[in-house]
């Protein structure tokens, strides 16, 4: 059975019997579900796919797994744990103010994936938007996000970090009583955001552990 057939009569097997009143549910456009099921999930975005399987109550796995894979492969591979997402995107680009940040839904992803942070219930998951970390970091990738003592943090650290409200990701370096946010990126218009250890507006958020990448 292919991946997109499956997903069909997860759906029609579920709970809420049609794809409308499971699109509605899972908070995903009837017409990308339907997509989903048509072309065995090609090009899906990770967000969609999040948000469908939790809302099916399964494993990424049970989706995206061939299906003569996925009994074979089920005890391995559908270990998952559940982080904090709060779907707004923060910037990787200029420092953006985020609106509605202590609003937060809930995601699982495998463990595999995580590796050793996995399961860590201080974790919470952020969409990044812009380009100035993209030699690291596309323009659309989740990342995680560890609180992190600004003690432990070390040169060349990700982290996010906001200013009066205004939140972006960038490298962190300490010079003395000087913290620089220094962007890692292909295009040289980004530049250095640099402010001192005493400003009472700078909040470091915590550091980026993993990141999840989309694929064209």
């Amino acid at each position: 059975m292919g991946k997109g057939k499956r997903l069909e009569d997860m759906i029609l097997r579920s709970r809420y019997k049609n794809i409308s009143q499971f699109s509605k549910a899972a908070g995903v456009p009837y017409t990308t579900i339907k997509s989903f099921i048509d072309r065995d999930l090609e090009r899906a975005s990770i967000d969609s796919v999040l948000k469908v399987a939790n809302t099916l109550g399964v494993k990424i796995e049970d989706l995206v797994e061939e299906g003569n894979k996925v009994a074979e492969k089920k005890s391995a591979y559908t270990i998952s744990s559940q982080y904090n997402y709060l779907p707004t995107s923060i910037s990787a680009g200029l420092p953006l103010t985020v609106d509605g940040i202590d609003h937060a839904e809930k995601i699982s992803v495998p463990d595999s994936i995580m590796g050793k942070w996995a399961g860590d219930s201080d974790i919470y998951m952020m969409r990044i938007n812009g380009e100035s970390m993209n030699k690291i970091i596309p323009h659309g990738s989740i990342i995680a996000i560890k609180p992190t003592d600004c003690n432990l943090l070390k040169d060349g650290d990700i982290v996010v970090y906001s200013d009066n409200h205004d939140y972006s990701v960038k490298k962190y370096f300490r010079d003395d009583n000087r913290i620089i946010f220094r962007p890692d990126s292909h295009d040289k218009r980004f530049y250095d955001y640099v402010t001192s250890d005493n400003n009472e507006n700078l909040v470091i958020h915590g550091k980026v552990v993993v990141y999840i990448v989309e694929l064209d």
